[in-house]
Protein backbone atom coordinates (compact mmCIF):
# COMPACT_ATOMS: atom_id res chain seq x y z
CA UNK A 1 0.00 0.00 0.00
CA UNK A 2 1.33 3.76 -0.89
CA UNK A 3 1.32 6.02 2.00
CA UNK A 4 -0.46 9.15 -0.36
CA UNK A 5 1.29 11.57 2.37
CA UNK A 6 4.42 11.09 1.20
CA UNK A 7 3.40 10.91 -2.85
CA UNK A 8 1.09 13.92 -2.40
CA UNK A 9 3.09 16.77 -3.40
CA UNK A 10 6.14 14.84 -4.67
CA UNK A 11 6.18 16.83 -8.08
CA UNK A 12 6.59 19.95 -6.23
CA UNK A 13 9.76 18.75 -3.74
CA UNK A 14 8.27 18.07 -1.00
CA UNK A 15 8.28 14.99 1.10
CA UNK A 16 5.10 15.82 3.11
CA UNK A 17 1.77 17.61 2.53
CA UNK A 18 1.67 21.12 3.61
CA UNK A 19 -1.07 24.09 3.99
CA UNK A 20 -3.26 25.26 1.53
CA UNK A 21 -5.01 29.06 1.53
CA UNK A 22 -8.63 29.46 -0.04
CA UNK A 23 -11.32 31.38 -0.08
CA UNK A 24 -14.70 30.49 1.68
CA UNK A 25 -17.47 32.47 1.32
CA UNK A 26 -16.39 35.90 2.99
CA UNK A 27 -13.07 34.38 4.51
CA UNK A 28 -9.19 33.53 3.62
CA UNK A 29 -8.46 30.22 5.57
CA UNK A 30 -5.39 28.65 5.97
CA UNK A 31 -5.81 25.02 6.51
CA UNK A 32 -2.92 23.46 8.10
CA UNK A 33 -1.79 19.42 7.61
CA UNK A 34 -1.78 17.24 10.58
CA UNK A 35 1.86 17.93 11.44
CA UNK A 36 1.72 21.77 10.91
CA UNK A 37 -1.65 21.55 13.61
CA UNK A 38 1.28 20.50 15.88
CA UNK A 39 3.94 22.91 15.35
CA UNK A 40 1.19 26.11 15.06
CA UNK A 41 -0.73 24.84 17.77
CA UNK A 42 -3.31 25.86 15.70
CA UNK A 43 -5.77 23.82 13.74
CA UNK A 44 -6.73 26.94 11.23
CA UNK A 45 -6.26 30.21 10.39
CA UNK A 46 -9.14 32.44 9.70
CA UNK A 47 -9.61 35.96 8.26
CA UNK A 48 -12.06 38.01 6.52
CA UNK A 49 -11.88 38.50 2.66
CA UNK A 50 -12.32 42.26 2.84
CA UNK A 51 -9.52 42.59 5.56
CA UNK A 52 -6.50 41.58 2.76
CA UNK A 53 -4.75 44.16 1.49
CA UNK A 54 -2.30 42.64 -0.50
CA UNK A 55 -1.15 38.69 -1.30
CA UNK A 56 2.34 37.56 -3.01
CA UNK A 57 4.80 34.93 -4.13
CA UNK A 58 7.43 35.51 -1.10
CA UNK A 59 10.80 34.46 -3.20
CA UNK A 60 12.14 34.53 0.33
CA UNK A 61 9.95 34.40 3.21
CA UNK A 62 12.74 33.67 5.94
CA UNK A 63 13.60 37.44 4.77
CA UNK A 64 9.66 38.11 5.83
CA UNK A 65 9.17 36.85 8.92
CA UNK A 66 8.66 39.35 11.97
CA UNK A 67 8.42 39.47 15.56
CA UNK A 68 9.15 36.64 18.56
CA UNK A 69 7.35 33.49 17.71
CA UNK A 70 4.95 32.84 20.97
CA UNK A 71 2.92 30.20 20.47
CA UNK A 72 4.50 28.12 17.89
CA UNK A 73 7.29 25.87 16.94
CA UNK A 74 10.45 27.07 15.33
CA UNK A 75 14.08 25.93 14.14
CA UNK A 76 15.94 28.98 12.48
CA UNK A 77 16.06 28.50 8.92
CA UNK A 78 14.30 25.73 9.04
CA UNK A 79 10.62 25.54 10.39
CA UNK A 80 8.94 28.62 11.70
CA UNK A 81 4.62 27.94 12.70
CA UNK A 82 2.62 29.64 14.87
CA UNK A 83 1.94 33.53 16.11
CA UNK A 84 4.48 35.79 15.83
CA UNK A 85 4.06 38.77 18.57
CA UNK A 86 5.20 41.88 17.22
CA UNK A 87 5.26 45.06 19.71
CA UNK A 88 2.51 47.50 19.43
CA UNK A 89 0.41 45.64 16.70
CA UNK A 90 -1.55 42.61 15.51
CA UNK A 91 0.31 39.51 15.45
CA UNK A 92 1.99 37.74 12.23
CA UNK A 93 1.13 33.74 11.83
CA UNK A 94 3.12 31.79 9.83
CA UNK A 95 3.69 28.14 8.59
CA UNK A 96 6.79 28.42 6.97
CA UNK A 97 9.36 25.79 5.92
CA UNK A 98 12.29 25.05 3.49
CA UNK A 99 13.73 27.21 0.97
CA UNK A 100 10.91 27.49 -1.39
CA UNK A 101 8.52 30.38 -2.25
CA UNK A 102 5.85 30.99 0.12
CA UNK A 103 2.32 33.36 0.17
CA UNK A 104 2.41 36.38 1.74
CA UNK A 105 -1.09 38.05 2.79
CA UNK A 106 -0.70 41.52 4.45
CA UNK A 107 -4.11 42.43 6.21
CA UNK A 108 -5.82 45.86 7.50
CA UNK A 109 -5.50 46.60 10.87
CA UNK A 110 -9.24 45.40 12.15
CA UNK A 111 -7.91 41.83 10.74
CA UNK A 112 -6.97 38.91 13.82
CA UNK A 113 -2.99 39.37 12.25
CA UNK A 114 -1.44 41.73 10.05
CA UNK A 115 0.08 39.22 8.18
CA UNK A 116 0.03 35.39 7.15
CA UNK A 117 3.30 34.01 5.82
CA UNK A 118 2.22 30.16 4.43
CA UNK A 119 4.65 27.70 2.77
CA UNK A 120 1.99 25.84 -0.05
CA UNK A 121 2.94 23.26 -3.24
CA UNK A 122 2.56 26.20 -5.11
CA UNK A 123 2.94 29.64 -4.30
CA UNK A 124 2.13 31.22 -7.83
CA UNK A 125 -1.30 29.40 -8.25
CA UNK A 126 -2.26 30.39 -4.78
CA UNK A 127 -2.00 33.63 -5.04
CA UNK A 128 -3.64 33.56 -8.51
CA UNK A 129 -7.20 31.57 -6.88
CA UNK A 130 -6.79 33.84 -4.32
CA UNK A 131 -6.97 37.12 -5.85
CA UNK A 132 -9.49 35.72 -7.43
CA UNK A 133 -11.87 34.96 -4.95
CA UNK A 134 -11.05 38.04 -3.48
CA UNK A 135 -11.89 40.02 -6.52
CA UNK A 136 -15.89 37.95 -6.91
CA UNK A 137 -15.90 38.37 -3.12
CA UNK A 138 -17.48 34.38 -2.74
CA UNK A 139 -15.54 31.28 -3.04
CA UNK A 140 -16.05 27.50 -2.54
Amino acid sequence: MIDRRYDLLENAGYAWTVATLEVHRDELVVTLSAWERVAAMRREVRVPLGAVRSICADPDPWSALRGIRAPGTGVPGVIAYGVRRLTGAAPDFAAVHGRGPAVRVDLAPEAPFSRLLVTVADARSTVEAVRAGVSSGTGA
